[in-house]
C-alpha cells in the first residue's frame, strides 16, 4: 500500500476515534467537554502561560467571545494592563496562578522556557488540556530547539510538558494576521490542529472556532511536524482549503 493512502486511512481512522469519544463525552462526560459541544454561552475558564504576542491576542479574542482568561507572564504590570483593557473576563496573575484558575492553558513562550515551564508548573498541568502555540528557534532556543526539530513539536513537547493533555494549535499564524483577520467574512483563516486525545481536541475546536479562525484536524500529535516551523504552510494565513491542499488531506 502506498504511504499517501496509508497515511489516510490513519487520518479517517482518528477522525472516527475523535468522533466518537466527543459523542460519549456530550452524552454524559466531563463538564468541560459537555460545554465545549455545547451552547455558545457556555464560557470556560482559560489561563494564558506567556501573553505576549500570541497568548495576549489569542486571549483577548476569548475574552470578547465570553470566555474567562487569567493572563500571566514575567510581566504582571503589562498582564494586569491587558486585563484591564478587555473588560471583567480578564485578569492577571502569575503563571501559577494562571495555571490553577484555568480549566484550559495556553502555553505561549519561547520554547527553551518550555522545560522550565514544565517543572515549575508540573502539579497544575497534569490531566488538564493544554493548547501549545511554542515554536522551536535553534538560532534562540539553542540546541534543545534543533533536536525538537527533528522530532517534531508533537512529539518533543509532551516530553516537556508530561501528563498535560497536548494539542498543537495556534503555532503557525503570525499574531498580527490573527488580529486583523479573526471572524472575517467568508472564509476564515484555518488554524491547525494536532492531538492524541479527542476530548481535548473537541475542546480545542471549540475555542479556534470562538477566537474566530476555522480548526482543521491535521491528525495526532506525530503530525504536528507537518505545520511545524520551516513547513510549506507556516506562516501563512491560508483559509480551510487551502491549508488541507497545502498539507494533502481531504475535507
Amino acid at each position: 500500500m502506498k504511504t499517501k493512502d496509508v497515511m489516510k486511512q490513519s487520518r479517517r481512522g482518528f477522525l472516527r476515534a475523535t468522533g466518537a469519544v466527543a459523542a460519549s463525552l456530550a452524552l454524559g462526560g466531563l463538564p468541560l467537554a459537555a460545554r465545549a459541544a455545547g451552547s455558545a454561552n457556555a464560557g470556560m475558564k482559560i489561563g494564558i502561560i506567556g501573553s505576549g504576542r500570541i497568548g495576549g491576542t489569542v486571549g483577548g479574542l476569548w475574552v470578547k467571545a465570553g470566555h474567562e482568561v487569567m493572563f500571566s507572564s514575567l510581566d504582571l504590570e503589562h498582564d494586569k494592563a491587558l486585563a484591564a483593557s478587555l473588560g471583567p473576563n480578564a485578569r492577571a496573575g502569575t503563571p501559577r496562578e494562571a495555571a490553577a484558575f484555568g480549566e484550559v492553558l495556553l502555553i505561549s513562550v519561547p520554547y527553551g522556557a518550555l522545560p522550565q515551564v514544565g517543572r515549575d508548573l508540573a502539579d497544575l498541568i497534569k490531566g488538564k488540556v493544554v493548547l501549545d502555540t511554542c515554536n522551536p528557534v535553534p538560532a534562540r532556543d539553542g540546541e534543545m530547539a534543533v533536536e525538537a526539530k527533528a522530532k517534531g513539536t508533537g512529539v518533543a513537547s509532551p516530553q516537556y510538558l508530561p501528563g498535560a493533555r497536548l494539542v498543537r494549535a495556534f503555532n503557525s499564524v503570525g499574531y498580527s494576521r490573527l488580529q486583523s483577520e479573526a471572524h472575517r467574512a467568508g472564509e476564515r483563516i484555518a488554524i491547525p490542529l494536532a492531538a492524541d486525545d479527542a476530548a481535548s481536541l473537541k475542546i480545542a475546536t471549540r475555542l479556534v472556532q470562538d477566537a474566530g479562525f476555522e480548526p482543521v484536524v491535521v491528525g495526532p500529535l506525530a503530525r504536528a511536524k507537518e505545520f511545524d516551523a520551516g513547513t510549506p504552510v507556516y506562516g501563512n494565513a491560508l483559509t480551510a482549503s487551502e491549508l488541507r491542499k497545502g498539507l494533502g488531506i481531504g475535507s
